[in-house]
């Protein structure tokens, strides 16, 4: 008997070694697709009033989050194309392109961003040295696309189904119980990566919402001169951005002034940089300073020092790399609800005492 259960016990011992190795080569998408799931998942449970069975809620949720930022990119980078395009033809930078790449040196005009404009340029031959370019280098390329899309198809399935199956995925979880202490840890540990992450999530659309209105009205008082392009989609990346550790909101805002400024500068106006010195000031104070003081201790979780959860969303990144951002926090919460939680117990503290959240 003892043989048998040394076999079975060394078959999941392999067989943990090497789903654990599998599911290394994928930890970033899998990080994300966890960091989704809770930040999505009382917004599922929200749909559940409306008795619909789990799969469409999950689809719902998908839908509604994927939908807007796909439409979001999309116009962000037609915008992109747009001025980068009006900008080179301003100020003649594709004849110095010609000079300083000789790859370059075969484009005449940047084409416009619609059919007509591609294929009209493919004709005259100005796509060549772009096509040649992509030809040069496209082991590359289609490496760095299809692992985009294959890290980004394993982030929407494997949400999906958390998102579905996720109940019954901590039902199992429960079954090892011994005395208590792991159901006590793991309904901790889910009660608080729901919170920290779905706050997570609230604090990016307040962001949003208050960035929006903040540079619309700067827009609706400043000259024409010295207003802010595109003040809707400005903010929406401005609460998106919030996620960014340190630096957060400042990548948006402040090339944003620059951008502003800019025409100011060249056409030789200075008085109207007090307009754009007020729109930094509105945006520094309005946009991120007061919303990180008021809103992040309320949407921060329960438990979860602020000063740590900024801590963890700093050196994650710094650490890990990209996918830092999303597996510090959850890291962060897991060990902190282990010491308030299993810890004590595990040390011989009366499991009737309340235990006193580290902070």
């Amino acid at each position: 008997m003892d043989g048998h259960r040394f076999a079975v016990a060394l078959f999941g011992i392999v067989l943990s070694v090497a789903i654990g190795f599998l599911a290394y080569q994928f930890v970033a998408p899998l990080t994300i697709s966890v960091f989704l799931y809770y930040s999505t998942r009382r917004y599922h449970r929200l749909l559940s009033r409306f008795r619909l069975p789990a799969n469409v809620r999950a689809m719902i949720v998908m839908v509604s989050l994927t939908v807007p930022l796909i439409i979001l990119v999309s116009y962000a980078m037609l915008l992109l194309v747009i001025e980068t395009r009006r900008f080179v033809a301003q100020y003649a930078l594709v004849d110095v392109a010609a000079e300083r790449f000789e790859w370059f040196g075969g484009v005449n005009e940047i084409p416009e961003f619609t059919v007509e404009g591609l294929y009209a340029a493919y004709q005259s031959g100005d796509l060549a040295p772009f096509i040649d370019f992509a030809t040069q280098h496209a082991t590359f390329l289609t490496a760095l696309v299809s692992e985009f899309f294959l890290n980004l198809f394993i982030i929407v399935i494997v949400t999906y189904y958390l998102l579905v199956d996720g109940d019954r995925i901590s039902q199992w979880l429960l079954r090892f119980d011994d005395d208590a202490i792991i159901r006590e840890y793991l309904e901790a540990v889910d009660r608080e990566l729901e919170a920290v992450l779905f706050g997570n999530l609230l604090n990016v659309l307040a962001v949003s919402l208050i960035a929006i209105g903040a540079f619309s009205t700067y827009n609706a008082f400043a000259p024409a001169v010295a207003e802010v392009p595109y003040p809707a989609l400005a903010g929406a990346l401005t609460g998106i951005a919030s996620l960014v550790p340190v630096v957060g909101m400042k990548i948006v805002y402040v090339p944003l002034t620059a951008v502003a400024a800019f025409p100011i500068a060249l056409g030789g106006n200075p008085s109207k940089l007090v307009y754009v010195g007020g729109f930094f000031a509105v945006a520094a104070v309005v946009v991120d300073t007061i919303p990180d003081i008021v809103l992040r201790p309320f949407l921060s979780g329960e438990e979860t020092h602020v000063g740590l959860l900024m801590l963890a969303y700093t050196l994650g990144p710094v650490v890990l790399g990209f996918y830092g951002l999303f597996f510090a926090p959850i890291l962060l919460v897991v060990g902190l609800t282990f010491a308030n939680t299993a810890l004590p117990r595990l040390l011989g503290a009366s499991g009737d005492a309340e235990p006193r959240p580290l902070d």
